[in-house]
């Protein structure tokens, strides 16, 4: 007999964290008090992609915390060859750190998943993002509270989907794998991660992404009702 769920993980940025709207926000912020000839939405457009990427090397450890700030806006700044110096573009990583959690869009839904399962599970976050940037975006955005746990890559010394961060993250929250699900945007990190860990997931497929059939997904959190 299958065990009784207890747990309920989710990853933040792209799952909850509306991180595409704030990012685009901040960027906005920035150019129009210190780079007004940048075309925001033109930077913005070749950002996403080359974030992600970036994000992926760093989630397999092809790139250090510093090379992933730097390297994102550096390869966006050329990829709309935009001259800049190292100097302003580590002025604007700083910035955008610090600016970031001030915007505190979440996904639709949110609030009244987080309501909903509230009664019913434990409820924790599993992130490869920064302690101190997680944690003020969530405490912004007013959703750190529903949280009993928060696991992040820099306190497992490892990053999704290293099992070693799942494995962290469930003795933080005395969970056992058994009764334990992980819910998140990415693939390849939150779902494939969790589920070589031994621990069941379900794939946040916003983007309609074609994917193993046998693996449980949603394209909007409320669908998570189905399923919790």
């Amino acid at each position: 007999m299958k065990q009784k769920l207890t747990d309920v993980f989710f990853d933040l940025d792209h799952t909850l964290w509306d991180f595409d709207k704030n990012s685009e926000l901040t960027f906005n912020t920035i150019f129009k008090n210190n780079h007004p000839d940048v075309d925001a939405k033109l930077f913005i457009d070749k950002y996403v992609p080359i974030n992600q990427e970036c994000w992926k090397l760093y989630q397999f450890d092809k790139i250090t915390h510093e090379e992933l700030r730097y390297n994102r806006l550096k390869h966006s700044f050329d990829a709309i060859d935009y001259s800049i110096s190292d100097a302003q573009i580590n002025k604007i990583s700083d910035e955008y750190i610090r600016l970031l959690p001030d915007n505190n869009h979440l996904f639709d839904g949110t609030f009244e998943i987080l309501e909903y399962l509230k009664p019913k599970y434990n409820l924790h976050i599993i992130t490869n993002g920064f302690a101190d940037v997680q944690s003020r975006k969530m405490y912004n955005a007013k959703i750190e509270s529903y949280f009993q746990t928060i696991t992040n890559s820099e306190m497992a010394g490892v990053k999704k989907p290293n099992p070693g961060i799942f494995n962290y993250a469930l003795t933080q929250a005395n969970a056992a794998f058994a009764s334990s699900i992980m819910i998140g945007d990415s693939y390849e990190a939150d779902v494939q991660g969790a589920l070589n860990a031994g621990l069941d997931a379900i794939f946040f497929n916003e983007n309609s992404m074609e994917v193993d059939g046998n693996v449980k997904q949603i394209n909007h959190l409320l669908e998570l009702k189905n399923f919790l």
